[in-house]
């Protein structure tokens, strides 16, 4: 996928837009909760329980685009797709509130959500869920479900229980083992319908738990051994993607670091996270679509492909091309007669660093003095 300047400029725009409706969706969610507001032509209309369930909502919504906001940063089409879906809600919600410090959150969702549909080809990553994350999402949609029909459906044996969002209340603060008390079974039915909701609820939050914390300790794991963790490739922006580490390369990470210049080592020798035990490295194929689509090649600032095997960085230059027409490439030739190879594959500049050195060394043979000053020269110049 060829990726343009405009598209990504355009893609993190909606993102921010995304992000800003959802502050605003919070705040003003929270300040109609504690002061209804009696703004607009709908005000008259609406009893007060609305207003404010509308305040609950709106709060509740806001947090959702948060998480909305990240997953388009993320790339993903589900989030796009959430996001189409919660503007005109919150534009709607803010109409409800009737106050008139959602006219800022309305304007803005309406505003949004043009830039938002525009941009939906910029966003085409799907969700990749391990299967204790499905297990996770399918236990806890069900225990939900269990609970609250059988609650309902058994309201006889619940005094308390009158209405389905009743029922549902008995089951989250059961199954979330918060047990307020205030919703309690009268039979020996209703204990052992209790009972069950409990002990699936417990082990459908147990597993939701090591679904959260297992991605945690995955990456406390990558983070000391030195590999890049998925937080981290999403936070690049603007970085080098160095293909490759070796001798060649060292020097070239040396310099971005001393210039605080982001970068992205990605290499399939597993042993390079040893020797860069500071660094970011991705241990991957750097000639994989899937491995530079990870390693943020669509806001990538330069891709250097060095991997001392002139075919495998033609397969690098060429796949990274076709990703981002902009990106500027360099590549490492080892043997001068591919350079022209390496071109063609889409490389901005083609490097022969052996012919150099080489070059300069027959030179400094042959009695030309210059040759350490022009190598000196090249080492000073930025």
């Amino acid at each position: 996928m060829v990726v343009s300047r405009e598209s990504l400029a355009t893609g993190r725009i909606a993102v921010g837009l995304t992000m800003l409706v959802a502050v605003l969706s919070v705040v003003t969610g929270v300040v109609e909760i504690s002061q209804p507001g009696h703004f607009g032509p709908v005000a008259p209309y609406l009893p007060e329980s609305v207003k404010q369930a509308a305040g609950f909502t709106g709060a509740l919504t806001g947090f959702l685009m948060v998480f909305s906001a990240l997953g388009m940063r993320r790339g993903l089409r589900a989030a796009w797709y959430s996001t189409a879906v919660l503007l005109p809600f919150t534009a709607v919600q803010g109409v409800v509130q009737t106050s008139i410090y959602s006219t800022p959150l309305i304007a803005l969702s309406l505003v949004s959500l043009p830039v938002v549909l525009l941009t939906k080809d910029r966003f085409d990553r799907s969700v990749s869920l391990s299967t204790t994350q499905l297990s996770a999402a399918i236990a806890l949609t069900g225990i939900q479900i269990y609970g609250t029909v059988g609650a309902y459906a058994l309201r006889e044996h619940f005094p308390a229980i009158d209405t389905v969002l009743d029922a549902f209340w008995f089951t989250l603060v059961t199954s979330s083992t918060v047990g307020y008390g205030d919703i309690t079974p009268t039979t020996q039915t209703g204990r052992l319908f209790g009972l069950s909701v409990l002990v699936l609820g417990t082990a459908s939050f147990a597993i939701a738990l090591g679904a959260l914390l297992g991605p945690a300790i995955e990456a406390r794991f990558a983070n000391a051994l030195g590999r890049m963790t998925q937080s981290q490739l999403e936070a690049l922006d603007n970085h080098v993607i160095v293909a490759g580490y070796g001798d060649l390369t060292e020097p070239l990470i040396v310099e971005l670091r001393e210039n605080d210049t982001p970068f992205v080592v990605v290499t399939p020798d597993a042993s390079v996270p040893d020797k860069l035990p500071e660094e970011t490295v991705l241990v991957a194929d750097p000639s994989d679509e899937a491995v530079l689509d990870r390693a943020g090649i669509d806001h990538a600032r330069a891709v250097v492909a060095a991997t001392n095997n002139d075919g495998e960085d033609a397969l690098v230059v060429l796949t990274a091309r076709q990703m981002n027409a902009d990106v500027r490439i360099v590549a490492a030739a080892t043997d001068k007669e591919n350079e022209p190879k390496l071109r063609r594959a889409g490389a901005d500049a083609v490097i022969s660093p052996a012919v150099i050195g080489g070059h300069l060394l027959m030179r400094s043979a042959f009695g030309d003095e210059n040759s350490e000053r022009v190598a000196e020269e090249l080492l000073e110049d930025d």
